[in-house]
């Protein structure tokens, strides 16, 4: 099942050229609630930042993993975007592809109520996962930078405090700036690490949730 679901929602190449009509529907996708991905803060190299985010197998495996857990039985939105899909590579407009799909839909006891609850219901499990991967990277955050952050500072102040006796301390003054650099470096690589995996998740989240959405906006317009 999971591999089905990965036909529905992976994304094609964003690079490549869409035409105008599927340009215009996307720009028609509600807006979507997913964070905006945090700046890089003032310990990341300006000459190494973070990936901007995309979609990874490893997120769009555990985002479908767990609606394919808790997939509902029967006829639902799943199985309706399946039709959906379907119906894409042949010659109609946007309504008809969607009114066609929920005429089958409807000889498998399927409402445009239900198909509209049902996807809700995914979004909800996306939503969960999402409140589940922040927390975990709130605690890689505290774990791999916090720590490493108050280091570096501590130093900082260090520095500072012996500068006024420079003269009997440069030596140790020296040692410290080292320690500084290969910290500053740490911190920089684990920040570039962790921000890189959050753009990623919020890249796969949003590009299932986007899609979800849509299809809520085309279902309640269209299957009235």
């Amino acid at each position: 099942m999971l591999k089905k679901l990965k036909s529905l929602f992976v994304v094609e190449d964003e690079s490549a050229a869409k035409p105008t009509k599927e340009k215009e529907e996307v720009e028609t996708v509600p807006e979507s609630t997913t964070p905006v991905a945090p700046q890089v803060d003032e310990f990341v190299d300006s000459s190494a930042t973070p990936s901007q985010g995309k979609v990874d197998t490893k997120f769009l495996n555990i985002l479908l993993g767990a609606m394919d857990k808790n997939n509902l039985d029967g006829f639902d939105y799943l199985e309706y975007r399946q039709s959906l899909q379907n119906l894409s590579k042949m010659a109609m407009d946007e309504a008809t592809k969607y009114k066609s799909a929920f005429a089958a839909a409807q000889t498998m006891g399927a409402t445009p109520q239900k198909l509209v609850d049902t996807a809700g219901h995914y979004l909800q499990i996306l939503s969960k996962e999402e409140q589940k991967f922040n927390q975990a990277l709130a605690n890689q955050r505290k774990k791999q930078i916090g720590g490493k952050e108050n280091q570096y500072k501590k130093l900082e102040q260090s520095i500072k405090d012996k500068q006024t006796r420079i003269l009997q301390l440069q030596k140790e003054i020296e040692q410290h700036q080292g320690e500084l650099s290969k910290i500053k470096q740490a911190v920089s690589q684990a920040t570039i690490k962790v921000t890189s995996t959050q753009n990623d998740f919020v890249a796969t989240y949003k590009s299932i949730v986007d899609k979800i959405q849509l299809d809520i906006q085309k279902m309640k317009q269209y299957l009235k």
